[in-house]
């Protein structure tokens, strides 16, 4: 209740500085009218980030989850969705994907798509070191289908969503402790609650990896993705259809 309320006040802020701001006064300078402007942007952007932490909270609680690993979970804190979005933030500028995933909020990397999705994160020495999100399908749509449409999945499944913001703070080759665990973190939301199959845009370099996960099949093939000029895929994901190697790998402790 105390998000609710405090979004409704923001959002009613926000439409009294709005109005005052467009009442252009003849007395006031350009440039203060632009420092005004600039102003409502990064309020705006502040009402936009509480929204999302609001309803990505809430969306989570409802998920059904079980998981015996105490340093992986779905977020359902304020404080751990910053940690979320920071670290998004932080190995996107790395890695120079920031004009295809920019932050919406400097040092903040969000968007509307976490309101209707499963935010995993893994924590390693008391620190979110990795995260995925598993995004349920919506009014909203799906992001890759600015490249493509699921609309024949639509058709074909009751209910579709799509893995993004695969992300690791430490990088390596191959397979590491924390894509396993973000991937047994997938494998949960995705057993618990009724999605049909998950579409995921990759590096046509990492198909090797995930065909040994089991249930991956290739969707459609991209010569780029957006401003990242590399041959890419958009997969299909089935957890239903789990290989061996993953049940053995992933699953087993």
């Amino acid at each position: 209740m105390a998000y609710i309320n405090k979004n409704i006040s923001l959002n009613l802020l926000q439409d009294i500085i709005k109005d005052n701001i467009l009442q252009k006064e003849s007395y006031l300078p350009q440039s203060f009218m632009i420092q005004q402007r600039e102003a409502l942007e990064i309020f705006q952007k502040r009402v936009f980030l509480e929204n999302i932490i609001d309803e990505t909270i809430s969306f989570n609680k409802k998920l059904s989850w079980n998981s015996d690993n105490k340093n992986l979970a779905l977020t359902k804190t304020a404080e751990e969705l910053v940690e979320v979005f920071k670290l998004r933030s932080d190995v996107f500028t790395e890695i120079g994907y920031q004009d295809e995933f920019p932050d919406t909020i400097e040092g903040l990397n969000f968007d509307v798509y976490d309101k209707t999705s499963a935010v995993i994160y893994y924590k390693n020495n008391k620190e979110v070191s990795a995260t995925i999100r598993l995004i349920f399908d919506s009014e909203n749509r799906l992001p890759s289908e600015e490249k493509e449409s699921f609309d024949d999945m639509r058709a074909k499944y009751n209910c579709i969503g799509e893995i993004s913001r695969n992300i690791v703070k430490t990088r390596g080759q191959g397979l590491n402790l924390e894509f396993k665990y973000l991937m047994c973190g997938i494998y949960n939301v995705f057993i618990n609650n009724d999605i049909d199959i998950a579409l995921s845009g990759i590096r046509q370099e990492h198909l090797k990896l995930f065909k040994k996960l089991g249930g991956v099949e290739i969707y459609k093939e991209l010569n780029s993705y957006g401003s990242l000029e590399t041959p890419c895929l958009i997969i299909s994901y089935n957890p239903n259809y789990a290989s061996n190697f993953f049940k053995k790998v992933f699953l087993e402790e």
